[in-house]
């Protein structure tokens, strides 16, 4: 049921990316946009306390709609502000928007820490812990291709534990809503009265995911975007069960995440800032060399509980590079099309969600090698389509836009814009 609620929710997630995000940004502003976002994650934590097909389904359904939206106000937003802030510090847009969205997933990461400090606490409570024996730890890692749930070592927590767990996340998600709706500036407020004012043709805005495919950039990123799922999807799920589950036990996989979320959000940070001085590419660069290594490593390694440590070697690495996969792949979007951002950021959300979507659906299907050989594959090609769009950004920089005025008219465009976005 679990995967069939994640594979439900990031259809969604696609479906909603499609169409929903311009129109509710156009209309209600990034800061309503993101409000009404955050109560499709509450609905989904509410189902989670009764968890049966009935209750899931449905509220992955709702969770996936708002997602899209979400995130792309978050992104517009960040970019707004960056675009705003850049000439009052007489630095580029583009550094400014890199620094906010390294704060972001710095505060935005962190989550990773008390989230999955908030389970462990609360699943190390119970008493029904078992040791685990040789004959199961030969079925973990990559070496054996066999059904890890014919040999599981996952013990179920009592219902009394998921309770309080999902109450405790309702609670926070229910608090953080009040807080963007309290204090959360309107900063496109003008902007959304402006377009409802003036609204444009409903298809226009309807299509304006779609309308962007026509920029050839947008096409060749989406091997990267998708990447960022795939190596998301792999950590979250594939780690998690076939190493850490395995070998240790469940207890341990709120703090193989904790180590995950810590270096993700303090590298968010730095790397937000060090792009400043070192530009994108040579973190992507970073980034691939850390991921490729700990896939070509994780092929080979046999998991046992007295390799303590380096269980949690892996996701602090994991860490490091999805800093980099998060915080600068979504700068680059808002550099690349800053006279579309709402439609970009949708496009980001889809195409992600695309590479969450496949993950999931050969999960049960492909052994652990294959999914490692996989996700090297799509590496590479991320990393080869990724340096073609920064060889033709160095070569024709893309003008940032005054903010303050909707653009989604591709023919408004001077030929300095048209000459990059023509296929």
């Amino acid at each position: 049921m679990g995967v069939t609620s994640l594979s439900v929710i990031y259809a969604s997630i696609i479906l909603s990316s499609m169409f929903l995000p311009p129109i509710l940004i156009k209309n209600l502003g990034c800061k309503w946009t993101i409000v009404a976002g955050m109560g499709c994650y509450v609905t989904y934590s509410i189902g989670n306390l009764y968890p049966g097909w009935y209750t899931l389904i449905p509220t992955s359904v709702i969770l996936g709609m708002g997602g899209s939206p979400l995130w792309s106000a978050k992104c517009t937003l960040l970019t707004i502000s960056g675009n705003l802030q850049a000439p009052k510090e007489n630095k580029k847009a583009a550094d400014v928007i890199n620094k906010y969205f390294g704060i972001f997933f710095l505060i935005f990461q962190s989550s990773a820490v008390w989230g999955n400090l908030m389970s462990s606490l609360i699943f190390g409570s119970d008493t029904n812990i078992t040791n685990i024996s040789e004959e199961a730890l030969q079925y973990c890692g990559a070496g054996v291709c066999a059904d890890i749930n014919s040999n599981s070592t996952t013990k179920k927590p009592a219902q009394q534990l998921v309770w309080t767990l999902v109450g405790c996340y309702i609670g926070v998600g229910v608090l953080a809503m009040i807080i963007v709706a309290v204090f959360l500036d309107n900063i496109d407020r003008d902007q959304a009265r402006e377009f409802r004012d003036n609204r444009e043709p409903f298809w226009s805005t309807f299509l304006a995911t779609f309308t962007l495919l026509k920029d050839k950039r947008l096409v060749i990123l989406i091997p990267l975007t998708m990447y960022s799922g795939f190596e998301q999807s792999f950590l979250s799920g594939e780690y998690t069960k076939n190493y850490v589950t395995c070998a240790l036990g469940i207890h341990y996989v709120g703090y193989a995440m904790i180590c995950f979320g810590a270096a993700n959000s303090l590298c968010s940070f730095m790397f937000g800032r060090l792009a400043e001085y070192t530009g994108r590419a040579p973190l992507f660069c970073v980034a691939a060399v850390t991921n490729f290594s700990c896939i070509l490593a994780l092929l080979f390694w046999r998991p046992h509980p007295d390799q303590l440590p380096v269980f949690f070697v892996f996701p602090a690495l994991w860490g490091l590079a999805d800093a980099v996969w998060q915080t600068q792949t979504n700068s680059l979007y808002g550099v690349l099309f800053p006279r579309q951002k709402e439609a970009a950021f949708a496009n980001y959300r889809m195409w992600e969600s695309l590479g969450f979507v496949i993950a999931f659906a050969y999960s049960t299907f492909i052994c652990l090698d294959i999914k490692l050989y996989i996700l090297l594959g799509v590496l590479i090609l991320s990393m080869v389509t990724y340096l073609w769009v920064e060889f033709q950004e160095r070569k024709n920089p893309t003008l940032p836009v005054e903010e303050g005025i909707y653009d989604t008219d591709f023919s408004a465009k001077g030929d300095h814009i048209l000459n990059q976005t023509s296929l």
